[in-house]
C-alpha cells in the first residue's frame, strides 16, 4: 500500500513591517559592533573617530547584511508560519 503525499499549505509570509525591521536590525546590529569593539577595541582606540567608523562600518555592514540578517529572516518565517499553523 503506498502512502499519499501529505498536503502542505503553502502560508503566505509577508515581508517585515517597520517595527519588526527595526528590531531584527538592531538584535543584528548591536552584538556585531559589540563584537568588533571587544576583539579589536585597543587597535581601534588609537584611531581617529571619522576612521574607526569607517572601520567599524566596512567590517559590520557585511556581517549583518550577508551573515546575520538572512538568519533573522528565516527565523521570522518559521515564526510566522508556526503562528500561522495554529
Amino acid at each position: 500500500m503506498s502512502k499519499q503525499p501529505t498536503a502542505t499549505r503553502a502560508v503566505q509570509i509577508s515581508p517585515p513591517n517597520k517595527h519588526q525591521l527595526a528590531l531584527m536590525i538592531w538584535i543584528a546590529v548591536f552584538p556585531t559592533l559589540t563584537l568588533i569593539n571587544l576583539a579589536f577595541g585597543d587597535w581601534l582606540g588609537t584611531l581617529h573617530p571619522v576612521v574607526r567608523t569607517f572601520v567599524l562600518v566596512t567590517v559590520a555592514v557585511p556581517i549583518v547584511i550577508y551573515g546575520i540578517m538572512p538568519c533573522l529572516h528565516r527565523l521570522r518565517a518559521r515564526l510566522m508560519t508556526r503562528a500561522a499553523g495554529s
